[in-house]
């Protein structure tokens, strides 16, 4: 079948798209920026659309001709994603009968009864209704906690087990979940696009296991081999409170782990196990728990991660070129720029430099680094601790650390951009070339674009830092080429 899909750039987006390939169907996305999609794997294989959800003319554009839509789109990290969201499902459950679509396919939260849901699940649900009650037959399929590697979810479940072996914990660690691997909720996914057109409706999936999240840490430190965890609860920590806990702890920002954790304070338990009259377990069974666990971890030792949940843009990140001209920020644009010579060939120096961030850290001043890194993970940023998918090889669009891979051309530039808590907006360039002696040149820029005197008061007030942070970085990656 003829498939669109929104939200290709997504941690679930990512993955599903070569299983739809895989199964047949052609595909095409829409992306905001396809220049994420520059080195998927799959990019060859489909059609992209540039655009965004939320403009009809896009959303029009990117439907015409196809039959099934896969609606893998949220916007949880803005503080206004309900009314961001509504309106971007209102807009889509119109254009695609417009456009004659024969199926939605929606991935939402399962909706306990009987209980007051929290903002997430509450719009997860309200999406979910828009699109049933569209013109054309949807399919709203509802899951707890994913357990994949990179999931936000797992991100947050893993670094909490691994990181803390007591825990003081609020009363939510004994809600019921009944968790899903990743693998699962694609096998569902993928076959939901050939179900009959008379179905219409919404479907619970989960797991064999159904569990409390004190139980899933539990499980989590058998499976990764961990010590026995000591998790104690007491009833005067509240989700809020516990999110900022979150925010220190893991690389999840708080933008996502608050409302995260406010769902914790439901019952996510399927009522029914519908969707098997329609689509079949996998052949193999649904994978337990402790097998998504040991699946995910198995992926990340072997550096084998497709998707990341920090692949997705934070709102508002600049998504431009990097900016040569001072005008274009109405005349004011910092830069500090460094440049060394090495008598290391290109490729090596390149290497250095594409390795640059997670473990290889920044090459100059750690603490200060590190310093930076809390500050901005208590003023609710990314902070240095979403680390990179793989040690030695980057891709544009995923993230690094607190910056963004925005442009990159390998073997002679790398940029950056700044996902940090600052008063405007950032890039780092990192370039190489050969000289004329057998050597290399390296370069290194670093640009700001200040909004308003705190932006200029904030550069200023770090510039008698810059010798030793930017000046440092050049020399010891040249030095660590050499």
């Amino acid at each position: 079948m003829r498939c669109v899909m929104f939200g290709a750039t997504g941690y679930l987006g990512g993955r599903l798209v070569p299983d739809l390939l895989d199964a047949g169907h052609t595909v095409r996305v829409l992306a905001r920026d396809p220049g994420k999609l520059t080195e998927a794997a799959w990019r060859d294989r489909v059609e992209v659309v540039r655009g965004d959800v939320t403009r009809v003319e896009d959303v029009r554009a990117a439907l015409d001709g196809q039959e099934v839509l896969y609606y893998l789109v949220h916007s949880l990290a803005r503080a206004d994603f309900e009314n961001v969201d509504r309106e971007a499902a209102s807009l889509v459950a119109a254009e695609s009968d417009r456009a004659g679509l024969t199926r939605l396919v929606y991935l939402g939260g399962i909706t306990p009864t009987g209980q007051k849901l929290s903002r997430h699940l509450a719009s997860r649900a309200e999406v979910g209704e828009i699109l049933l009650r569209a013109p054309t037959p949807a399919v709203v399929l509802r899951a707890a906690v994913i357990i994949g590697s990179g999931s936000a979810s797992f991100e947050m479940l893993r670094y909490l087990t691994e990181r803390l072996p007591v825990m003081v914990t609020p009363r939510w660690v004994r809600s019921r979940i009944q968790p899903i691997a990743v693998r699962d909720v694609l096998h569902y996914l993928v076959r939901a696009a050939d179900l009959p057109g008379r179905v219409n409706d919404a479907f619970d999936i989960g797991g064999p296991d159904v569990l409390t999240y004190e139980g899933m840490m539990r499980g989590y430190a058998v499976a990764a081999e961990l010590p026995r965890r000591v998790i104690v609860p007491v009833p005067v920590l509240t989700p809020w409170l516990s999110s900022q806990w979150v925010n220190l702890v893991t690389p999840v920002p708080r933008a996502i782990a608050v409302p995260l954790m406010e769902s914790l304070i439901n019952d996510v338990v399927c009522a029914d196990h519908r969707i098997a009259d329609y689509i079949p377990d996998p052949p193999d069974g649904l994978t337990s728990y402790s097998g998504a666990v040991k699946l995910a971890l198995h992926r990340i030792r072997d550096l084998d991660v497709p998707t990341r949940w920090s692949d997705a843009g934070l709102p508002d990140a600049p998504s431009d070129p990097l900016p040569t001209d001072p005008d274009w920020s109405g005349g004011s644009l910092y830069s500090d720029v460094r440049e060394r010579g090495t008598s290391a060939d290109p490729a090596t120096l390149w290497a250095v430099l594409e390795a640059v961030g997670g473990e290889h850290g920044w090459y100059s001043f750690p603490l200060a680094w590190a310093l930076r890194g809390w500050i901005d993970r208590v003023l609710g940023g990314v902070g240095l601790r979403r680390g990179r998918r793989d040690p030695h090889r980057l891709h544009v669009g995923e993230a690094l650390d607190w910056w963004r891979v925005e442009h990159l051309e390998r073997g002679r530039l790398l940029r950056l951009r700044a996902e940090m808590r600052v008063p405007g907006r950032g890039w780092l360039e990192l370039s190489v070339s050969p000289s004329a002696d057998g050597g290399a040149h390296y370069r290194q820029r670093a640009l700001f674009e200040p909004h308003g005197l705190a932006g200029h008061l904030y550069w200023k007030a770090l510039s008698p830092f810059h010798a030793a942070i930017f000046g440092g970085m050049a020399r010891n990656i040249t030095g660590a080429a050499e």
